[in-house]
């Protein structure tokens, strides 16, 4: 199994996913679906859900609310890494205001016109949603204030180059706000190598201490880990990942 396996499979998932959403069928990131999903359930408030289409509510395989966290301010410039069905962009975006801009950010065709119809429907007229991968963000240096992302860092097999990529894009100053499942503790090989558990954001997960490691190793400062859900044995975790660009 190599990086293009992974980004093979998470690109079929995610096709299906959307398709599924369009059809009237519920997504979920992890192994199984339902309404009480450990990972992906109950995550937006009611007021959230109301603001959104239900399209975008059934395409959301998020295991966290980053743009709620992430304490967006009008006029700033926010990017939704692995944006799918658009949810967390079209909440960014109403947070933001018409001075400020969201831009999502996804490698799959299906997802970016779910999205883009879901953004019509909405009528939300500062965002944008573009087509390439987290590893190659199709932006340029120091052009966004905040990077959001919603349970996708874990599925990606090149991490550092992910942040890496985060850290160019962002304005000095700028902040790294994302939610995603993280591990603790040692996680067997043959978790590791399942490539089913990848596309369930499970065998990508990276270990808190590796995952802080990676930040500051990209140049980030001030990064912290904060529980936000505990899946089963406490193994894996939802977590808000907070980190800054640094002013010089």
């Amino acid at each position: 199994m190599d990086a293009s396996d992974i980004r093979n499979a998470v690109k079929r998932k995610y096709a299906e996913a959307a398709r599924s959403a369009t059809s009237g069928e519920r997504s979920c990131c992890g192994t199984s679906c339902g309404s009480d999903n450990a990972i992906t359930s109950h995550l937006y408030a009611p007021e959230q859900m109301a603001d959104v289409p239900e399209t975008a509510l059934r395409a959301s395989l998020g295991c966290g609310n980053p743009s709620a966290l992430a304490q967006l301010r009008a006029g700033e410039i926010v990017l939704d890494l692995g944006s799918g069905g658009g949810i967390d962009v079209l909440l960014s975006a109403k947070r933001v205001g018409p001075t400020g801009k969201a831009y999502g950010l996804d490698m799959t065709e299906e997802m970016l016109r779910l999205a883009r119809d879901n953004q019509r429907q909405a009528g939300v007229t500062n965002a944008e949603f573009l087509q390439g991968e987290m590893e190659n963000i199709p932006l340029p240096d120091k052009s966004v204030d905040v990077i959001i992302s919603n349970c996708v860092i874990n599925l990606s097999a090149d991490k550092d180059r992910v942040l890496s990529e985060a850290f160019r894009v962002l304005r000095p100053g700028g902040r790294f706000a994302v939610s995603d499942v993280v591990s603790r503790g040692e996680i067997p090989d043959e978790i590791r190598r399942n490539l089913e558990l990848w596309t369930g954001c499970i065998a990508g997960a990276l270990d808190e201490s590796d995952y802080l490691g990676k930040l500051q190793a990209a140049g980030f400062v001030d990064a912290s880990i904060e529980p936000t859900r505990v899946y089963g044995d406490g193994r894996f975790f939802g977590a808000f990942v907070r980190a800054r660009k640094p002013l010089t």
